[in-house]
């Protein structure tokens, strides 16, 4: 059975464990500096906790499922750890980045790799946590000629995973990390978009915010659906997505890359509310509550 580490133990890394150890994997991970929750879902998951420097000895796979703004740093302590056991045989095959991080970044984490005998591949995870019933894919691409590690990876759809191997024309390191940006600017942009919108309204009046949300209702019921769904979801993750919004400016380039820069304001606006004085989520929380009393008279 395949040994994989993953980090973080957070609300994706943890329930990807959970469907791997459910499959008959063992699965590492570290919980230095991390929170009571962490080690708590990482329990709950099964995952065995290691010091930092034995996962390498331990693991066919490393799986990185950090925050963006994280992504790098965390490759390069593995590649540091990686040079101390330099001479020694590891089962580890391959480091794999399944972080929202642009295709750039992507490439230059991909690079601390080359000539080493740690294969790497670049994957984007497309949905949310598993759950019952339901699982993300992850597409997954790799520099052309490591097809053999790549594949290996893909095999860990027997263990619960849904690998989707990104093949064809031009197919290479930040394919996968492209897809999944791109389909982050229509989910999480429209977060941006929606916590946009509920802010400058509030700004405006309480009046006017609430008279938002009644013409939403009627004329854009599905549109307020999503909002009632995804604002809700948002507000814990706004401090990940600043770094997400950020290297989505940097894959878009040029002046539409504003659009993103903007909403990385607004996601590190309401990330502050979250550890200051809360009056920005107040207002995101009240006006989900109106739309969902709104919706209840609708039906």
């Amino acid at each position: 059975m395949p040994a994989i580490t993953v980090i973080s133990a957070g609300a994706m890394g943890s329930a990807i464990a959970k469907r791997l150890v459910q499959s008959g994997c063992t699965v590492y991970t570290n919980l230095d500096n991390r929170s009571p929750a962490a080690h708590q879902r990482a329990l709950d998951a099964g995952m065995i906790n290691l010091p930092f420097e034995s996962l390498l000895s331990k693991s066919n796979f490393i799986l990185s499922i950090v925050p963006p703004g994280e992504a790098f740093a965390f490759a390069q302590k593995i590649r540091n750890t990686l040079g101390a056991h330099s001479g020694s045989a590891l089962p580890l095959r391959a480091f794999v980045d399944c972080n929202a991080v642009n295709p750039e970044t992507v490439k230059r984490i991909g690079g601390l790799f080359s000539g080493t005998p740690v294969g790497f591949i670049d994957a984007g995870i497309v949905g949310t946590p598993p759950r019952e019933g339901w699982d993300p894919t992850f597409y997954a691409c790799s520099e052309p000629g490591a097809q053999d590690v790549l594949e290996e990876f893909a095999a860990l759809s027997q263990y619960g995973l849904k690998v989707s191997l990104l093949k064809g024309e031009g197919a290479g390191i930040g394919d996968a990390s492209s897809l999944k940006l791109c389909e982050s600017m229509m989910k999480k942009g429209s977060i941006g978009l929606f916590m946009t919108m509920m802010l400058t309204a509030h700004r405006s009046s309480p009046a006017t915010a609430n008279a938002l949300m009644k013409e939403l209702s009627i004329s854009q019921p599905a549109l307020m659906s999503r909002l009632i769904q995804t604002v809700p979801e948002g507000i814990p993750k706004a401090y990940r997505f600043v770094a997400e919004m950020e290297g989505l400016a940097d894959f878009v380039g040029g002046g539409e890359a504003d659009v993103f820069m903007g909403f990385a304001r607004v996601f590190e606006r309401v990330a502050g509310s979250l550890q200051g004085d809360g009056v920005d989520v107040e207002t995101l929380r009240r006006g989900v509550e109106q739309a969902l009393e709104l919706q209840g008279t609708s039906k």
